[in-house]
């Protein structure tokens, strides 16, 4: 029987994750959450078992992961905004020696 309980405050996501990773761990995670919320359905309302917990849990580590996810494209975003910025500055500095 597992005895540890997965708690929301508890949780963190992964560092150093690739996108596809991050995006391969919250596919992951969507499933494993569509299973406990079907596996609240079926369990009798006197029941012990602690889904609620886990679901919020799991739910709070998406979140996380998908921070890092909307982190990662916040950054190549400014790399991208900076390539571009240096791309335009030696357009103009070379028509400005022509």
């Amino acid at each position: 029987m597992d005895t540890y309980n997965l708690k929301p405050e508890h949780m963190r996501a992964p560092d150093h994750l690739t996108r596809e990773e991050i995006q391969k761990s919250l596919n992951e995670l969507d499933s494993k959450i569509k299973v406990l919320r079907a596996k609240v359905n079926a369990t009798t309302a006197d029941s012990s078992h602690t889904y609620h917990e886990h679901i919020a849990a799991l739910e709070k580590k998406r979140e996380l992961i998908a921070q890092k996810l909307e982190d990662k494209e916040d950054n190549q975003d400014k790399w991208q905004n900076l390539r571009t910025g240096l791309d335009k500055l030696k357009n103009d500095i070379e028509n400005l020696f022509k």
